[in-house]
């Protein structure tokens, strides 16, 4: 195994020497703001590498986004804040803290007390305790389907929630209800709003049923790309324009294209 320690002062002082007097100017300029694009962005890919399975490109997507990490940490050591030894101690001891039953003597059956107990150490800790609310502390900018099912896990810490995913069903069925008599009226602020208490339904019963919502978007749409672009490759093959065929014709290929891959 590489020297660890080396290679992160290394990377460290590159870093440094980036954001320094004679650094790059693109580094210079980045503030906390500007970077969060980045950032995100940088996440994502990581997410994507995971998918595709590729050791290299992780190992590469991983290193993205350490140096974002290191960029904000370092934007805030010319500031005078902190500085990357300072995250890193804080989540070191924050792991120490939030883990009792590795790091201590609490004793744990299941990894719902560990949940549990991660929650009453985090409720007691100085930057929550401020929090008023049981639904505070989700980030604004997550994804609305992530951020949809962490208010209703929340909400549910408190006892605020379905007893079984049958009645979170019969929710998803009374919205598509409600949907149909606002399409039917052609009321688009209420269609609106019944396509909001569908999408939070459907989320809140993803949770009841242990599905992550957004990969489980993630991957339709994957497949529906997938197959759309199988389309496509056979249209062109044909020298055809897919504008060409109408919806029955389409419709027929796409039935070829969830053969073709009949293992998704």
């Amino acid at each position: 195994m590489e020297n660890v320690e080396k290679l992160f002062s290394e990377l460290v002082e590159i870093i440094a020497k980036l954001r320094g007097e004679n650094g790059c100017p693109w580094d210079r300029k980045q503030t906390h703001d500007t970077l969060k694009p980045q950032l995100i962005e940088e996440a994502y890919e990581v997410v994507d590498a995971i998918d595709e399975g590729s050791d290299g490109k992780l190992e590469d997507e991983l290193g993205d986004l350490l140096m974002q990490v290191l960029l904000n940490a370092q934007i805030a050591e010319g500031d005078g804040r902190f500085d990357i030894g300072g995250v890193i101690r804080k989540i070191s001891e924050k792991l120490i803290r939030r883990h009792p039953h590795v790091f201590g003597d609490v004793q744990v059956r299941n990894t719902q007390e560990v949940v549990d107990n991660w929650e009453a150490i985090k409720s007691q800790e100085d930057a929550n305790k401020d929090r008023k609310s049981a639904l505070d502390g989700v980030p604004r900018h997550l994804p609305e389907l992530m951020k949809a099912r962490k208010i209703q896990a929340k909400a549910s810490r408190v006892g605020f929630d379905w007893d079984n995913p049958e009645d979170v069903l019969k929710k998803v069925e009374e919205e598509t209800e409600e949907l149909k008599v606002s399409i039917d009226a052609a009321e688009q602020g209420g269609i609106e709003e019944e396509i909001g208490d569908i999408l939070f339904s459907v989320v809140n019963l993803s949770r009841f049923l242990d599905v992550e919502p957004e990969e489980a978007l993630r991957k339709t749409t994957a497949k529906f790309v997938k197959r759309f672009r199988y389309i496509e490759a056979e249209i062109s093959a044909r020298g055809d324009k897919i504008t060409d065929y109408d919806l029955t014709a389409l419709d027929e290929l796409w039935e070829a294209a969830k053969k073709v891959n009949s293992d998704e």
